[in-house]
C-alpha cells in the first residue's frame, strides 16, 4: 500500500470508481423504495462520473491537484439528479483542499474528504440525514480521525468505509421512508462504491480497466479475405423487450427469429428479454418481438455495408457513431449567443407534446428530461448559452432536477441566470403563462413563483413492484396517484383511481383542471378520464393535451 496519493494514483482511483459504478448501477438503482420506475441513483452517478473518466484518459496529470481538478470540472458538468449533483460537490470539495499539491497524505486526503462533505452540505437546501450525505460524513470523519493518530492510507480508508458501512446500514433507521421499504440509501451506497473502488485500486487490488479498442483499428483484413462472404442477413439487429409479464412464453419468437435470420441469442430474466440476431427484415423482427412485450431499446446496423466499408480500408461506421454525429450537430451551434432581449427562458420536459406546448408558451429553448432521465448540468448550461437573453429564467420542473439547474447557473458566466424551483411539468406550464417580459425582474419572479405555488399536481402511473409504502400495500401493475408528491393510493382499476382523484381535488375548489396524457395512451381513453373527474367539477374548465410524456399516462394540473 502506497503512502502517498500523486496524480497517476489519483487518476488510477477514479477510472476504477467509475468502473465499480459501471458494474453496480443496477444493484443502486434496485434501491428505490418507491415503485415508481424512477430508480436512477445509479445511472446518474454512473453517467455524472463517466464525464470524468473520459476526461481522465484524454492526459497525464504531474500533480495530484491538477488531476482532482480536472476530476471536479467534469464532474459538476456532467451532474445528474440530485445525487450526481452532490458526487460533485463532494469531488469539488476535494479539488478545493488539493490545490496547489503535488501529492497528498493520509492527513490531507482525508482532510480533503472532509472539505467535499462541508461543501455538498452547504450546496442542499434542507439536508437531510440517512443519504449520501450522512454517509460521507461518517466515513470523512473517521478517515480524519485515524489520520490524525499518523495512521497511513491503508488504516486511514479502512477506517472510512468501516464508518461509511455502518453508516449506510444506519440509513434505513435514519430516513423513515428506507425504514418502511427495508432497503438502505441509494445514493449512500453509491458512495461506498467508490471509495471501496478507489481503497482497492491504491493498494494494487483493483486496475483501472483498459479503454475498449474496436477490432478494425487495429488490425487489417488478412490477405484475400472478402469480409462480405460470411453474411448471408444483412442488418445486426439487437434489441431489448420489457416483457408483458415474467413467465412469457419466448419459445414461439425463437422460433420465428430462427426461421428469419440466424447468430440468434436470447438472454433473458423475469422483466425483459434482450435479442441479438441478424436478419433482411428487422422491422418485422421488432413488430414481432413487441407481441411479447414493450421494445425499449433498439440498435440496427448494415453489415454489408459495414463489410464495404471495411475491405475499402475505411472506418465502418456503426450506431455508436450516432454520438459523434449528435455532437458535431451540436457543436455546430454557436456556444453563447449574444442577447437580444432582456429575458429568456429555458425549461425542462421530455414527450413532444409538452416540449411543443412550451415552444408556444414563449420558451426559447427545451431541455429533454425529466422523472427516470435527468438532464445534466452541462445538458442545461448549453441551452442557457444558446438563449439569446441578458437574463434566462429556468424552469427544472422536476424535484430531482432543481440541483443541476442551480449548479448550471453558477457556472454561467455570460448571463444572468434565475432558477425557479418548479417541481412539476404543470407548474413549469403555469409559471410560465405568467412570464411577462415586460414587467421587471422582481414582481415577474413573484408572479411565476406565485403561480407554480398555486398548482396542484396529479400523477398517475403503474407500480413496478410489489411494496409497502405509508402503510399502502401495493402491487406490482397497480395503478398509482399521486397528488402533490405524495402517494394517493394505489388501484388495479382505473375507474376507481379516478373517482379517488376527483374526490381529492374537492379539496381545492377548482377552477381549472388540466390533463395532459401520455404516450401510452389514446386521445379517446384520455378525453374519458378527463370528463369522469371533470363530472364532479361542473364549473371547472377543463381542458385535455396531448403531452406524449413517458412514464406517467396522466399528469393532471389543478389551479
Amino acid at each position: 500500500m502506497r503512502d502517498m496519493i500523486n496524480a497517476a494514483a489519483f487518476k488510477d482511483c477514479m477510472l476504477c470508481a467509475y468502473a465499480a459504478l459501471q458494474a453496480n448501477v443496477q444493484t443502486i438503482n434496485d434501491l428505490n423504495v418507491f415503485p415508481v420506475p424512477d430508480g436512477d441513483t445509479g445511472t446518474n452517478m454512473g453517467l455524472t462520473m463517466e464525464r470524468a473518466a473520459q476526461e481522465l484518459r484524454k492526459k497525464e496529470f504531474d500533480t495530484v491537484a491538477s488531476a482532482a481538478d480536472c476530476v471536479a470540472s467534469a464532474l459538476l458538468r456532467a451532474a445528474r439528479g440530485n445525487s450526481g449533483v452532490i458526487l460533485s460537490l463532494l469531488f469539488r470539495g476535494i479539488s478545493k483542499k488539493l490545490k496547489g499539491l503535488h501529492e497528498a497524505d493520509a492527513k490531507t486526503f482525508a482532510a480533503a474528504m472532509q472539505e467535499g462533505v462541508e461543501a455538498a452540505y452547504k450546496a442542499v437546501m434542507k439536508p437531510a440525514e440517512g443519504t449520501i450525505l450522512t454517509v460521507s460524513r461518517l466515513a470523512s470523519a473517521a478517515a480524519a480521525e485515524t489520520a490524525a493518530k499518523d495512521a497511513g492510507l491503508e488504516k486511514t480508508f479502512e477506517a472510512a468505509i468501516r464508518a461509511g458501512d455502518e453508516a449506510l446500514a444506519d440509513t434505513v433507521n435514519l430516513n423513515p421512508v428506507l425504514k418502511k421499504a427495508g432497503v438502505v440509501d441509494a445514493g449512500g451506497m453509491g458512495y461506498m462504491v467508490i471509495l471501496k473502488a478507489m481503497f482497492d485500486s491504491l493498494r494494487g487490488t483493483f486496475v483501472p480497466p483498459e479503454d475498449q479498442i474496436r477490432i478494425e483499428e487495429i488490425a487489417e483484413n488478412p490477405v484475400g479475405y472478402d469480409p462480405r462472404e460470411n453474411i448471408t442477413f444483412a442488418f445486426d439487429t439487437v434489441y431489448i423487450v420489457r416483457k408483458n409479464a415474467p413467465d412469457v412464453d419466448l419459445e414461439p419468437l425463437r422460433a420465428y427469429l430462427g426461421g428469419v435470420g440466424d447468430s440468434l441469442v436470447i438472454n433473458e430474466d423475469d422483466e425483459i428479454f434482450k435479442v441479438h440476431v441478424h436478419t433482411d427484415t428487422p422491422g418485422q423482427v421488432l413488430t414481432e418481438s413487441q407481441k411479447y412485450g414493450t421494445l425499449e431499446l433498439a440498435k440496427i446496423e448494415n453489415m454489408v455495408i459495414q463489410a464495404d466499408q471495411q475491405a475499402s480500408g475505411q472506418k465502418a461506421i456503426s450506431t455508436d457513431d450516432l454520438d459523434k454525429i449528435e455532437e458535431e450537430l451540436e457543436a455546430s451551434e454557436p456556444e453563447s449567443v449574444p442577447p437580444e432581449k432582456q429575458f429568456g427562458a429555458v425549461v425542462v420536459a421530455a414527450g413532444d407534446g409538452m416540449q411543443q406546448l412550451f415552444r408556444e408558451l414563449g420558451a426559447d429553448r427545451v431541455v429533454t428530461g425529466g422523472q427516470t432521465m435527468n438532464p445534466s448540468t452541462d445538458d442545461i448550461l448549453r441551452e442557457i448559452n444558446r438563449t439569446p437573453a441578458e437574463t434566462v429564467f429556468v424552469l427544472p420542473n422536476n424535484k430531482n432536477i432543481i440541483m443541476a439547474a442551480e449548479a448550471a447557473a453558477e457556472l454561467c458566466r455570460d448571463k444572468r441566470v434565475i432558477v425557479i424551483p418548479t417541481k412539476t411539468v404543470p407548474q413549469g406550464i403555469s409559471a410560465l403563462l405568467n412570464f411577462n417580459i415586460d414587467d421587471n425582474e422582481e414582481p415577474l419572479v413573484e408572479a411565476m413563483k406565485e403561480a407554480a405555488a398555486n398548482v396542484h399536481t396529479a400523477m398517475v402511473t403503474y407500480a413496478a413492484r410489489d411494496s409497502d409504502f405509508d402503510g399502502h400495500e401495493i402491487h406490482a401493475g397497480e395503478y398509482l396517484a399521486l397528488l402533490d408528491g405524495s402517494l394517493l393510493g394505489s388501484y388495479s382499476s382505473e375507474k376507481t383511481l379516478l373517482r379517488e382523484l376527483g374526490w381529492a381535488f374537492n379539496d381545492f375548489d377548482p377552477e381549472f383542471i388540466t390533463v395532459y396524457y401520455g404516450q401510452d395512451v389514446d386521445e379517446h381513453d384520455a378525453r374519458e378520464a378527463a370528463e369522469s373527474i371533470a363530472g364532479c367539477f361542473p364549473d371547472a374548465e377543463l381542458s385535455v393535451v396531448d403531452g406524449g410524456q413517458p412514464v406517467y399516462y396522466y399528469m393532471i394540473s389543478v389551479e
